[in-house]
């Protein structure tokens, strides 16, 4: 069987956390949890990971920053890394202004646990 793929789930809110991470790791996904976005780029220092689920709105820093950044970063691999944004869009955000930043694809708060599994499967299959 091949190796887990590795997946950082960045989400300020622990029950959406837990959800997400129970779910993943029922699919066999190895998962890696986080509350801001300065903990992503930190998270990227130390080990890489297949894909980002990026809450938008976090404390710190939120995940339109955090995309930027590691879209930034120097080592090629981890600044390719697909990002999913997670958020209730309260800002409005269209798909034109994540794309701007990196952003692969996004899932509307609540989340479809259906839609989510589909979209990691599907980015991290060419992982």
């Amino acid at each position: 069987m091949a190796a887990s793929k590795k997946v950082l789930i960045a989400e300020d809110s622990s029950v959406i956390q837990n959800l997400t991470k129970k779910i993943l790791q029922f699919q066999n996904f190895d998962i890696s949890s986080v509350k801001n976005g300065e903990q992503v780029l930190q998270a990227l220092e130390k080990e890489n990971f297949d894909i980002i689920l990026l809450d938008i709105n976090m404390p710190v820093m939120d995940g339109m920053e955090c995309a930027r950044q590691v879209r930034a970063l120097p080592d090629a691999t981890k600044s390719r890394i697909p990002i999913v944004a997670i958020t209730g869009n309260a800002k409005n955000y269209s798909m034109e202004d994540f794309q701007a930043v990196g952003i692969n694809e996004y899932l509307q708060k609540p989340l479809n646990f259906d839609n989510l599994v589909d979209i990691v499967k599907k980015l991290t299959a060419t992982a």
